[in-house]
């Protein structure tokens, strides 16, 4: 089975299951209030960790560098905000995970073990050039 479709339907499962055990021990009014304070608090956090990144990358830029780690994590800030816009509370546990920056490390840290990039020698390249004849008779027309 698909695992994306297998996660559509699983979340939503353990959300409603999560929704009814905490509402039946805090109440209801109290459990909605909750999933609107962690939507909010999360939305602000990710928008200020944002600009913490932001500028991080602009600084990498100005040094000549490629801010790699800068890009990853401004991906996984919107991944993190729109986790928490959704109302539950697995989606906020994550989301708030891919918030902080230590965790968030941590996370790329894992994904990057798991996932080993290859790396090429100077030898195992080949310099060539080449001529493009589709061009000349595009000229012709």
């Amino acid at each position: 089975m698909n695992t994306v479709l297998l996660l559509i339907i699983l979340i939503p499962i353990l959300e409603i299951y999560l929704f009814i055990k905490i509402g039946s021990q805090i109440g209801a009014f109290t459990t909605i209030s909750l999933i609107f304070f962690t939507a909010i608090v999360g939305v602000f956090y990710a928008r200020y960790e944002g600009l913490n990144t932001l500028k991080a990358g602009v600084t990498q830029l100005y040094r000549n560098q490629m801010p790699l780690f800068e890009l990853m994590s401004g991906a996984a800030l919107a991944f993190a905000a729109l986790l928490l816009i959704l109302p539950g509370f697995a989606t906020d546990v994550l989301g708030f995970l891919l918030i902080f920056p230590i965790t968030r490390k941590l996370i790329f840290f894992l994904l990057a073990k798991k996932k080993k990039v290859e790396v090429h020698n100077k030898d195992d390249l080949i310099e060539g050039e080449f001529v493009d004849k589709d061009n000349e008779n595009d000229k012709k027309l």
